[in-house]
């Protein structure tokens, strides 16, 4: 796994073999990755990333948010709930001297608190099939973490139910992920 762009490029991430199952540990593809970020900063809505305060949600290697950070984006908050991948994450954090624009909470991402900055790009990767990201995303609706026409990447094994107030901006799919791009109001 590794950085696929930005000033980062190539830049390898700890190795997280095929996963952890038991710690939920799915990391997006460097493919997906790719693709995604390519629709995020060079897309028929602009760049959605340079500039950004970025919310990794169920972050797991914090691969999306260290990406992003690469991109342009100036600060990036992570939220996971496992040991494993916190572990993980706090040393990929390390590998790209990103320190000082990063924060980890330890916080399942359906009771995530309230946010002292709102995010512009939330990035939401629950396990897949297990229902997560729908709770998840309403905590950080209610909690102030999305900025007014914050962009919400949702990524699951299959297209996402989205109730108002977002709109579907793009939804893909690559092989078992799709990824489904939101905007909030």
């Amino acid at each position: 796994m590794r950085i696929v762009g930005g000033r980062l490029r190539g830049k390898n991430l700890a190795d997280v073999g095929e996963g952890d199952g038991a710690a939920h540990l799915r990391p997006t593809s460097d493919r997906v990755r790719e693709n995604l970020f390519n629709l995020l900063t060079n897309g028929r809505n602009g760049d959605l990333v340079r500039g950004t305060h970025v919310l990794d949600l169920f972050a797991g290697t914090g691969a999306l948010g260290l990406e992003a950070l690469s991109r342009g984006a100036i600060h990036a908050t992570f939220v996971d709930s496992g040991n494993a991948a916190r572990a993980l994450l706090r040393e990929n954090i390390a590998l790209c001297s990103a320190q000082g624009v990063t924060k980890v909470f330890r916080r399942d991402a359906a009771d995530i608190g309230p946010a002292k900055t709102p995010c512009n790009l939330v990035f939401l990767d629950p396990p897949y099939g297990q229902g997560l990201g729908e709770p998840a995303l309403a905590a950080a609706v209610e909690n102030g973490w999305l900025a007014p026409g914050a962009t919400v990447v949702w990524e699951e094994s299959a297209p996402p139910f989205v109730s108002a107030p977002f709109t579907i901006l793009d939804q893909r799919s690559y092989g078992q992920t799709t990824i489904t791009i939101l905007r909030h109001p």
